[in-house]
């Protein structure tokens, strides 16, 4: 079958893929269009795996909410550029919706399950690293679920370079659930209150301010009372309701919610790339490895 360059125009309408690679995929499944997808698709996916090596530590986190339902999550790439791209941007959209509709328990689960397009999210992941070019990863994810009388606070940072949702139990005030939420992206604590620090984490902390205090010299008879000064510092550093308002500083956190008439039940704190060791190449050996070419 003779293939024409509308038939290769509207392969590449449906897959994006290059010109003469639409071309070629037309020749070899000698004019199937459907064939053809598939062949370009088989060369995706071949194309991901050569990039499955490389560190996807870019991208977004997002939070998507419908009704009593919330998901944040985040999706990485290998660069910021890309973060910023269009095509991604509406993966990340995609994913959202079909996360939330089909709850997976875990990033296998979800990878595995099928979206409304046929495809398994793995795979179409993987037609969205042929087009855009980059190692693209759903890192992870978190449902929530909250009661009529609550509300939700969702907060993206920058785009997305930090997202964080709180639920907000006891109240509707979704603008409040909102400022808390802003407040945590900027002061990341990492406990609602000093009930969730455990024992041994402060005992820790206690060790090592009393061994500061006696460095500085003084004397052992008031470092007790200095060190629990400063352990109160300590908890207004990593712990939300402890810490002064970011929007007033004359208020805690722990007032401003109480003025709502409710409690911050939960908070998730997403940022891009934490926790993802990321390459760092050295440039001198770089520029030895290259004269050692020669």
């Amino acid at each position: 079958m003779a293939v024409t360059a509308q038939m290769v125009k509207e392969l590449r309408a449906k897959t994006g893929a290059g010109m003469m690679d639409c071309k070629k995929a037309l020749v070899q499944t000698d004019g199937d269009m459907e064939a053809a997808i598939d062949f370009l698709r088989e060369k995706g996916l071949s194309s991901a795996s050569k990039k499955a090596d490389r560190i996807a530590a870019e991208g977004i986190t997002s939070i998507l909410v419908k009704e009593n339902e919330a998901i944040i999550f985040e999706v990485n790439a290998e660069t910021d550029f890309v973060a910023k791209n269009e095509g991604f941007q509406t993966l990340v959209k995609e994913l959202g919706d079909h996360l939330i509709t089909t709850k997976p328990a875990t990033v296998e689960e979800a990878n595995a399950s099928t979206m409304s397009n046929g495809l398994t999210v793995a795979d179409h992941i993987s037609n969205a690293i042929a087009k855009i070019g980059e190692k693209i990863t759903l890192r992870r994810f978190e449902i929530r679920t909250k009661t009529d009388a609550d509300a939700f606070g969702p907060y993206l940072h920058m785009g997305g370079r930090i997202s964080v949702l709180v639920v907000l139990e006891n109240s509707t005030d979704s603008d409040a659930a909102r400022d808390i939420a802003m407040h945590i992206a900027a002061l990341n604590p990492k406990y609602i209150s000093r009930d969730e620090v455990s024992a041994d984490e402060v005992e820790h902390e206690r060790k090592i301010l009393t061994e500061q205090a006696l460095n500085e010299g003084k004397p052992e008879k008031i470092v007790a009372k200095m060190v629990e000064g400063r352990l109160g510092k300590y908890f207004e550093d990593i712990c939300l309701l402890d810490q002064a308002f970011v929007k007033n500083s004359d208020q805690k956190v722990r007032d401003f919610a109480t003025s709502t008439g409710g409690t911050v039940k939960e908070f998730i704190r997403y940022e891009v790339g934490e926790g993802i060791e990321k390459r760092e190449d050295n440039f001198a050996d770089e520029v030895m490895s290259q004269v050692n070419k020669k």
